[in-house]
């Protein structure tokens, strides 16, 4: 006699379905793999281009060595750092480069913000207007401080310009009072249009609707600008703030070609000394210290940028 077990669900029935638990973290699981499968690029690229750098710099930094010497350099710990901070050269280069960098930021940021403003006002040829604007950022940086750098040369177009309404030579690139000024000019000639396409993208994403409940309360131009365009726009003016002063701190190019750091170091920039030393007087290890230098100065200024922007966020 043969026993049969029925199922009182039937032969075709389901599975029971799996505890509420078991599913979540099926699903977390899930979560996680293709949140990994997408990171791992970008993190490999970090930890090439970024993490190890940075180990090499902090190596580098902490070891001495003869230029063209065979032998492996010698471990002198903070030595190079402490030559380094007893150096007159390197404090006014911190100096010029605090002080370059206290001009130009607010400069292209403020510049960027007011085109920006303008060309998302209904005006005519906008689209034409932001091209010509933005074009100079699609020129490198070395092609741009060679067109300047004939601008500004003594016999140059723009001294020829001065010359015939009446006012002489300028030593534009050669003068101790006007170099710092010609190299904030370069920089923000490609700046400003680069910046001002971010602002642009902030005030699109910006609703109407709030322009049109403060223009229903009575509130002007000016009044609209401060009371909405600025909160609504905090946070693209932050990138736009953090990553001006990142580029303008590693700015060399235009002291590289033009400058060589002079007249009397006053555009020998950090970035520039840094390149100085490593290539030219064959000094890794001091550029290496100095590079750290600059990357701690970068990272406690663009923390007192959030800080300052979030708690002005909050009140």
């Amino acid at each position: 006699m043969t026993l049969t077990t029925h199922h009182p669900a039937g032969d075709g029935a389901k599975p029971p379905p799996l505890p509420r638990g078991t599913l979540q973290r099926r699903r977390l699981l899930g979560n996680l793999s293709a949140a990994a499968i997408f990171l791992t690029p970008a993190l490999a690229l970090i930890v090439v281009l970024r993490l190890i750098p940075v180990v090499q710099a902090v190596n580098d930094a902490t070891h001495t060595s003869l230029p063209g010497s065979t032998l492996p350099p010698r471990y002198v710990g903070f030595d190079n750092f402490t030559a380094l901070f007893s150096s007159h050269a390197f404090w006014s280069s911190v100096q010029q480069t605090l002080i370059f960098n206290v001009l130009v930021n607010p400069l292209q940021i403020v510049l960027a913000l007011a085109l920006a403003v303008l060309l998302t006002q209904n005006l005519p040829a906008t689209g034409i207007w932001r091209t010509l604007i933005f074009l100079p950022a699609a020129v490198p940086m070395t092609g741009s401080a060679v067109v300047w750098g004939i601008a500004l040369r003594p016999d140059g177009p723009v001294n020829a310009a001065l010359a015939s309404v009446g006012i002489h030579q300028q030593p534009f690139l050669t003068g101790q009072g006007q170099v710092l000024g010609s190299i904030i000019l370069i920089a923000s000639w490609i700046g400003v249009g680069y910046w001002m396409i971010f602002l642009i993208a902030g005030l699109n994403d910006i609703p109407t609707v709030y322009y049109e409940a403060a223009a229903i309360d009575g509130a002007g131009p000016l009044r609209r600008f401060w009371s909405v365009t600025l909160p609504l726009l905090r946070r693209p003016l932050l990138f736009v703030l953090v990553a001006d002063t990142v580029s303008n701190f590693v700015l060399f190019a235009p002291m590289q070609i033009l400058t060589d750091g002079g007249p009397q170091g006053k555009s020998n920039f950090l970035m520039y000394d840094i390149f100085h030393n490593s290539f030219e007087l064959s000094d890794p290890h001091t550029a290496a210290a100095e590079l750290l230098v600059l990357l701690v100065l970068m990272i406690v200024i663009v923390a007192v940028q959030f800080r300052l922007l979030r708690s002005a966020e909050e009140s």
